[in-house]
């Protein structure tokens, strides 16, 4: 037992250092925000918080999230590592895309496991900070999701 929590622990410093590590060090141009929704596959109302760095080229930033999914006889953690493209707006609200790869750790009532996966999203972001979006999801990420989230500035 205490073999599988210390393997569990360390899959989570694995892939949660490398993304603290690829932040600025200054959090000028940063921002964080957060997200809930619902999920399809497994069905799951979800909540989760993001970090967004600033441009890394043009209009494509990287935020990496994570989404926490409970319902249907599981607790999914999705530590998602993704990219989106800001298209150009002249509204206040834009369009957004984007994507990226995901570990989804599934723990049901026997057992927990780490899976990995790929999201792509798009999205639609008023420049005050609300925001809506869709994933679909493939390997074992969640099949599609939407949610509602706001950003911090």
């Amino acid at each position: 037992m205490l073999l599988r929590f210390d393997r569990f622990r360390a899959t989570w410093l694995a892939f949660l250092l490398p993304i603290f590590g690829m932040l600025p060090a200054s959090a000028a141009g940063q921002s964080i925000g957060g997200r809930v929704g619902v999920s399809a596959e497994p069905d799951q109302f979800y909540f989760g918080a993001h970090v967004e760095t600033r441009p890394l080229a043009d209009r494509l930033t990287f935020r990496p999230n994570i989404e926490i999914g409970l319902g249907d006889g599981v607790t999914l953690a999705a530590l998602n590592f993704e990219f989106v493209y800001r298209f150009p707006r002249r509204q206040a609200w834009g369009l957004y895309a984007g994507g990226g790869p995901a570990l989804n750790i599934i723990r049901s009532e026997s057992r927990s496991r780490a899976e990995g996966g790929f999201n792509i999203l798009l999205g639609v972001a008023h420049r005050e900070g609300l925001f809506v979006e869709a994933k679909v999801g493939a390997l074992d990420s969640p099949s599609f999701k939407i949610g509602i989230g706001y950003v911090f500035r």
